[in-house]
């Protein structure tokens, strides 16, 4: 009886759970095999939350180990190479014939015709991290030739393969699990927690109410049975996670769908995301709530700035009108990729409030506007796509700390508030400087810390940041220091494999390396930013060898070492 009640109640909203939001997307199935030659088993989906930026792919567990064959998943080309020392580490493009692109990422080694032409490119180049363009037919592959070995290379945190599917030439990132990828997965969703805003204010300035979730899937509620809302104007947001059969791994969800008495209201999917869009993933979340240590509360309303969104909206409206004080049935219905769905369903009734409104300093600033803020000795200046939501920004300034500051602390914002787009900071020297070419536009959060070198406008340095805090001046005439791991002077290397150094700087951001055997360039590989490396080939030849390093950090220290060694 309970079987075929829930049944029921299933086929009911399932019908609605699809709607008219979100069609159905017309992608091709079976077109691409398996990048791997063992199940598909998911560490991460498609759109799942990370800090400032959505998973733009799926992540293949390789069972904890490396150098696992990586094979085309359909015929094409390869397209573009990737290396570099974080995001992707060592990454293959391929541009299909079905006018996809497939990227392929953390990889510890190409194929061996790629392998060689790779090299051959960074020496002609003279650096190791490089992103090429290859032209067509010169590297052919068939959906099944082998193209490189799985690694953990670049802001990987263990062995496994990251995979996206991609137009061209838009290069818009698709949800790979709506390409009928043998993925096993017939689990529902799970929700958690349930939070409430008023979206007739800031989103920044208020705190939400939250309520926890009872039940399990695919039916959950919320207790009391009522909600008595303080806003006709309500926004909701979840706590939730997806899971794969045979695997507890919590996922990110697919889709949400918020209806009112039965009507579709709003909702987002993760279907199409762009590279250039994936920081809106701050204007998806409750930022303040997780910021400060909580959960991500996905919210199934979209904020004024978040422009190319996830969202799409009823041709009603994208809100709840809850004004005529009645009480009206709210449903959430969220589902993965292959269509298991669950629902969150309760209901709410707004009754007014009588409390006064809570007033904030500093001045209101708005999305979609170009603004600034002026100060005697520092100025903010807000581009049009910099907020999600209005709210009032202040400024407060104090005394630089440290031998090494050369203005004031100043001041902007909370850290608390993400920004969309970057904002330009400009700051005065409080002393009086004679290498300005060697200070630095410090943003500093607790151990937290970002350095760029400012552009100079007599004693205004300026400089463009990415979240609001605090900022100084800072000089900095401290060269890198070079280390030769483990090597001493005239060592014999006939037995060793590979030559280690490390460079080390008192603000941690290195802008050069370059390293040189008998005077020619030699190639070095460096990881995650640890160690740069050399494996011993054909550039070292048997005999006595001159190995020079120069380093430079961000404010243009330079440092050199030299070192002989016999091979």
């Amino acid at each position: 009886m309970i079987r075929s009640a829930l049944s029921l109640l299933l086929l009911f909203y399932g019908r609605s759970v699809y709607g008219q939001l979100f069609p159905t997307p017309d992608y091709p199935l079976h077109e691409f095999r398996n990048p791997l030659d063992i199940p598909i088993r998911l560490a991460a989906n498609f759109g799942e939350l990370r800090d400032n930026h959505y998973h733009m792919g799926l992540d293949i567990r390789t069972e904890y180990r490396e150098n696992l064959p990586v094979y085309a998943t359909a015929d094409g080309y390869i397209y573009r190479i990737k290396i570099e020392p974080f995001g992707f580490g060592q990454a293959i493009y391929i541009r299909h014939t079905n006018g996809y692109v497939t990227l392929y990422a953390h990889l510890n080694a190409f194929y061996p015709a790629l392998a060689s032409y790779v090299k051959q490119k960074q020496y002609e180049l003279q650096r190791w991290d490089i992103f090429l363009e290859l032209p067509p037919g010169l590297l052919s592959v068939k959906q099944g030739d082998l193209i490189a070995y799985s690694g953990n290379t670049g802001g990987s945190q263990g062995p496994h393969l990251h995979f996206e599917i991609r137009t061209y030439p838009e290069d818009a990132n698709l949800n790979p699990l709506l390409f009928g990828l043998p993925v096993m997965d017939n689990v529902a969703p799970v929700i958690r927690s349930l939070s409430v805003y008023d979206r007739g204010k800031s989103f920044y300035e208020q705190s939400p109410n939250l309520f926890p979730v009872k039940g399990k899937a695919p039916v959950y509620s919320v207790s009391p049975g009522i909600l008595i809302l303080k806003t006709p104007d309500p926004g909701f947001g979840i706590v939730g996670f997806d899971t794969q059969s045979g695997s507890n791994n919590p996922n990110g969800i697919f889709q949400g769908i918020i209806y009112d008495n039965g009507e579709e209201v709003t909702g987002f999917r993760m279907d199409r995301i762009s590279y250039n869009n994936t920081r809106g993933i701050n204007a998806h979340i409750d930022y303040p709530t997780h910021a400060e240590g909580g959960p991500y509360y996905q919210l199934l309303f979209r904020m004024p700035g978040y422009t190319h969104s996830i969202y799409q909206e009823a041709k009603s409206g994208s809100r709840l009108h809850l004004e005529d004080g009645q009480i009206h049935e709210i449903r959430i219905a969220i589902r993965d990729a292959n269509g298991n769905s669950s629902i969150l369903k309760f209901r709410a009734r707004f009754q007014p409030e009588t409390n006064s409104k809570k007033s904030y300093p500093g001045k209101v600033f708005y999305p979609g506007m170009l603004d600034g803020f002026e100060a005697p000795a520092a100025a903010f200046y807000l581009g049009s796509t910099c907020l999600y939501d209005s709210l009032h920004l202040d400024y407060q300034e104090t005394e630089g700390e440290g031998i090494d500051a050369v203005s004031s602390f100043h001041q902007f914002g909370s850290v608390r508030v993400p920004l969309a787009d970057t904002m330009i900071v400009r700051i005065k020297l409080s002393k009086p400087v004679i290498q300005t070419d060697r200070v630095l536009m410090e943003w500093v959060d607790k151990k937290e810390y970002e350095v760029k070198k400012p552009v100079w406008m007599g004693d205004w340095a300026t400089a463009s940041f990415r979240s609001f805090g605090n900022f100084r001046l800072v000089l900095d005439t401290i060269p890198p220091i070079i280390i030769f791991s483990g090597l001493v002077e005239n060592a014999n290397l006939q037995r060793s494999s590979r030559i280690a150094v490390l460079v080390q700087d008192n603000y941690k951001k290195i802008k050069n390396f370059r390293a040189t055997l008998d005077g020619d360039w030699l190639l070095f590989t460096n990881d995650k930013a640890r160690a740069f490396i050399y494996h011993f080939d054909e550039h070292c030849k048997p005999g006595k060898h001159e190995l020079k390093i120069y380093a430079e950090d961000e404010a243009g220290n330079g440092a050199s070492a030299v070192i002989h060694f016999v091979r």
